[in-house]
């Protein structure tokens, strides 16, 4: 398998000290590529800065006005009380959408398998006319944009794993029957969204699935969830193209949130999500980097993505599993089914 394998070393220079999403989490994903040896087997390719017109695509004028001014700014500008920006953190955010857009591309016009686009700041919280929940621009939405205008495609399917809902990727595309979003996340929780009843609206409606999950659910449930909800909505939906929001948070060490996903069973939804593009798409997948606030959780789980993409069989999980019954999940699996006739 050839992977592209996108990131910048620019998207350090977004950097708070003692803010959770902070340079060192980037540098400790970078550092476990390296000496695990992953970073020499995959294509690596550095992104350009995105335009205003990507931008527009899924945000408004008047954001863009914002997100220009804060280039003026001096020190930290708060896009919301979770959200920072420095002056150079405008060109940092259109690098990091960027990474997403050059691994697309190399995946669509053929030069790589699948991609893995290590970046930030993370993007699925970016609503339309602003920044928050420590993302500037909807990175992934702004790759599915992209994807859609310079490759024709007709249907693209985002799968969201983050702990926290992906509101902003869920706005960019609710009234959008061409893309398929689906989150699995932790609820109640931030930002408050991704309520079961929240489908989709006008054309879209039907093409928003969320899962909200109560804190506890591991590893067994995720599985259960893959198997009777998201294959199902994925072979009905039948993507040209899948992109992944990758967040590690949902992981049992993460200090941010309550779930109890183990390494071992982030790489088995990555895997399916894999095997899922193989039968679908032609393998055509990207993972995209989102949340994750444990460094070890968080680099071994993109070190192990990059493994299943490399199609390897072996992962890493040094951190094991914290016992703990996992809450009854059958009951919110058959009342999805029954909202979206799967």
């Amino acid at each position: 398998m050839t992977t592209v394998y996108v990131t910048h070393e620019r998207y350090v220079d977004h950097d708070m000290h003692g803010h959770p999403e902070h340079a060192g989490r980037i540098k400790a994903i970078w550092a476990e590529l390296k000496t695990s040896g992953l970073a020499d087997r995959m294509n690596r390719l550095l992104p350009s800065s995105i335009t205003d017109e990507q931008i527009l695509s899924v945000h408004t004028a008047k954001y863009l006005e914002v997100f220009k001014l804060i280039e003026h700014q001096d020190g930290v500008y708060g896009l919301d009380s979770d959200t920072y920006a420095l002056p150079e953190s405008p060109e940092i955010a259109r690098l990091a959408a960027g990474g997403v857009i050059s691994a697309i591309d190399a995946v669509m016009n053929g030069d790589a398998d699948n991609g893995l686009a290590v970046v930030r700041p993370p993007g699925h919280h970016a609503v339309p006319m602003r920044g928050m929940g420590f993302c500037l621009l909807g990175n992934v939405a702004i790759g599915a944009k992209h994807a859609q205008k310079e490759h024709g495609l007709k249907r693209v399917m985002i799968v969201d794993y983050d702990v926290h809902h992906g509101n902003g990727t869920q706005d960019m595309f609710y009234e959008d029957d061409t893309v398929l979003f689906i989150s699995t996340h932790q609820s109640p929780f931030y930002p408050g969204s991704g309520k079961l009843h929240e489908t989709g609206k006008g054309h879209g409606a039907g093409y928003t699935i969320n899962i909200p999950l109560e804190g506890g659910h591991g590893d067994n449930n995720y599985a259960q969830i893959y198997e009777d909800i998201i294959w199902k909505a994925a072979r009905r939906f039948k993507p040209e193209l899948i992109l992944v929001s990758a967040g590690f948070d949902a992981h049992w060490v993460d200090p941010l949130a309550s779930m109890k996903l183990t390494l071992t069973g982030y790489d088995h939804i990555t895997r399916e999500l894999i095997t899922m593009a193989n039968e679908l798409c032609g393998g055509k997948i990207v993972f995209t980097l989102e949340g994750g606030y444990d460094l070890d959780a968080l680099k071994y789980g993109v070190a192990n993505v990059a493994r299943a993409l490399l199609n390897d069989d072996n992962i890493v999980d040094p951190l094991g599993s914290k016992s703990q019954k996992e809450p009854d999940v059958r009951q919110l699996i058959k009342m999805i089914q029954g909202i979206h006739d799967l």
